[in-house]
């Protein structure tokens, strides 16, 4: 059944604020492979070894190497034409806020000026030992692994939200006053299973939002979504904006 972009955009006309959030299908379709699912990072790779700060501890250099190498791949990578017609959706209402559980910084590069980044961002640091606020280091190519910080000689590390670790409560804090009062969130490529993020969406349906949700296939937000457009963001996202703009402009 193709898209209903017709609903959608009805859902959207007339919103205040929308809230955009997106989970690892959205950077899939610029090339970043997804976490979890067939043939993502974590069955080739150990979550253990590289992404617990146990692992990170026990082998910091170990760590540091393979974010070098996520960083070399996000890097040479292009924001797709969805996350291009976000950043346009920005133009079409009075507040666009994006949360999201990506760490790859492309809503960023996109252009979204409105960014809570729940697990973290992989082009900033900070000091294990000093527990101060993370820096952005855009290096591609580390001077030394693993990284060490130039004020009190401890250790760096990525500024990600390794499993077991609590989201950072200010990220918490900006995603609840986000979808508190949204009218519409678009919930994008995310598999609906990691909590405490993946809660923030039903937060926004308890609190009265429209759900429209944008993924390859159901997910636990289908059951509850106001509308699910089934698709790749590459492909949805741009064919809405398209209709948003029509919309608009048949009411000018």
């Amino acid at each position: 059944m193709a898209p209903d972009y017709e609903r959608a955009a009805e859902m959207l006309e007339g919103a205040r604020k929308v809230v955009v959030f997106t989970g690892a299908g959205m950077s899939k379709d610029s090339g970043i492979d997804t976490f979890r699912g067939p043939g993502g990072i974590w069955e080739r790779f150990s979550a253990q070894d590289l992404a617990t700060y146990e692992g990170f501890i026990r082998d910091p250099a170990k760590v540091w190497m393979w974010n070098e190498a996520r960083r070399q791949q996000v890097a040479g990578l292009t924001p797709h034409a969805g996350y291009v017609s976000l950043a346009e959706m920005e133009g079409l209402f009075p507040q666009v806020v994006t949360v999201t559980q990506n760490i790859d910084g492309l809503h960023a590069r996109s252009g979204a000026s409105q960014v809570v980044e729940l697990h973290g961002n992989i082009w900033k640091v900070r000091c294990d030992a000093e527990d101060n606020e993370p820096w952005l280091d855009e290096r591609t190519e580390l001077p030394e692994y693993p990284m060490h910080c130039d004020n009190c000689g401890g250790l760096l590390r990525p500024h990600i939200v390794w499993f077991g670790e609590p989201l950072d409560r200010k990220d918490i804090l900006d995603a609840n006053l986000a979808v508190e009062d949204c009218d519409v969130i678009l919930v994008i490529g995310t598999s609906a299973i990691v909590y405490p993020a993946a809660g923030f969406p039903l937060l926004a349906k308890q609190r009265g939002a429209k759900v429209i949700e944008i993924n390859i296939e159901p997910t636990p937000v289908t059951e509850y979504a106001d509308l699910s457009l089934f698709g790749t963001a590459e492909e949805v996202l741009p064919a809405l904006v398209v209709e948003l703009k029509r919309r608009k402009g048949d009411g000018d």
